[in-house]
């Protein structure tokens, strides 16, 4: 006996191919974008000297006992990001109490302090380091001050989230005893989100790393400075070494992380 399949379950097979089409449809549109005029006249000989430079780097740039060079820009990147994730790793607690529904009774506290929060995430960390060059001139030290505003938006929000999936069990039993709210938030809450929090910050160390490579690019320190030199003088020897150095960088990074956090969660 053949029986029909209902309406109520053709509705989604619907939907989705009305979706699937709808994408494709703005696939092919942001293509007609795009315009295309050809390759270049001299386009394949400088992508063969790219190639080139990039499978015969320039290794007697890692260390150079006069002036700077790979090992020390990978210095500085590194550093850049260890004291720009501290700092917003700390300046970001206040602002995740603040954003935290459930530590305030009225919601437009915490709507106010998630407000906050997106402003500060919508400036990019080259926006940022741009600002801060102005400020304080070019170098590290911009940086630094770039990545350590910008994360405390990112970090202040992942914060604020695992605030708000506290227990509040081991909370209320401490406000049925009187406790005082200092005391709430010191042995019923942070116990249950310092983990998480220092999970988060290594998570955006990682992140950091590679944004620190970029802001050289800008002035604001690290191995982009080097890099942009390289770019703009077409030395893709030293342009081949500075990325392997960056991949090795990040690799490491992303390799020790990976196994803090899982040692501390």
């Amino acid at each position: 006996m053949n029986q029909t399949v209902p309406s109520k379950s053709r509705s989604p097979i619907i939907r989705n191919w009305l979706v699937g089409v709808a994408l494709i449809l703005l696939f092919i549109w942001s293509l007609s974008g795009l315009k295309f005029e050809g390759i270049q006249e001299y386009g394949v000989q400088v992508m063969a000297s790219i190639w080139e430079g990039f499978t015969h780097p320039d290794w007697d740039y890692v260390y150079l006992p006069e002036g700077e060079d790979l090992l020390r820009g990978l210095l500085e990147t590194l550093t850049i990001s260890i004291l720009g994730t501290f700092i917003s790793a700390f300046l970001c607690i206040p602002f995740a109490f603040w954003a935290s529904a459930n530590m305030s009774r009225l919601k437009v506290i915490s709507g106010s302090g998630k407000f906050v929060l997106t402003v500060i995430r919508v400036f990019p960390e080259i926006i940022m380091a741009i600002l801060f060059i102005v400020a304080v001139g070019p170098g590290a030290f911009a940086g630094v001050l770039a990545l350590g505003v910008h994360s405390i938006g990112m970090l202040a929000k992942l914060y604020s989230e695992t605030i708000e999936a506290v227990d509040d069990g081991p909370r209320e039993a401490l406000q049925a005893c009187g406790a005082s709210k200092l005391q709430v938030l010191r042995f019923a809450v942070l116990p249950q989100v310092i983990p998480q929090f220092i999970s988060y910050a290594l998570y955006r160390f990682e992140i950091n790393i590679r944004s620190a490579t970029v802001l050289g690019l800008v002035g604001a320190g690290g191995i982009g400075t080097p890099l942009l030199f390289a770019l703009q003088t077409r030395n893709w020897s030293r342009v081949g070494v500075i990325l392997l150095g960056i991949v090795v960088l990040v690799i490491l990074i992303d390799l020790i992380s990976g196994w803090l956090r899982r040692r501390i969660i």
